[in-house]
């Protein structure tokens, strides 16, 4: 499998900052934003904790993410999460 996708027509990576999604919907919101990643396609989400659980969850998706950490902590980290598969 392809390493080092590039992004579709060379577009800037969107950013979602978690913190401004209420937590009863965060991990549904961030999925649904997942969801509009074609293959080769990246997105940044920036959280206020290692969002462990959530990694979880992307990882059982049918669609596959390279997840890269940006940054860590301490008070947000940024991951980037491009589609793959």
């Amino acid at each position: 499998m392809p390493r080092d996708l590039p992004l579709a027509n060379n577009a800037s990576i969107p950013e979602l900052d978690v913190v401004q999604i209420p937590h009863e919907i965060r991990h549904g919101a961030i999925h649904g934003a997942l969801s509009t990643r074609d293959i080769g396609q990246a997105m940044i989400i920036i959280a206020p904790h290692n969002p462990l659980p959530l990694l979880r969850e992307i990882a059982a998706r049918d669609e596959e993410f390279a997840v890269e950490y940006l940054s860590e902590g301490p008070d947000a980290w940024r991951i980037q999460f491009t589609r793959t598969a």
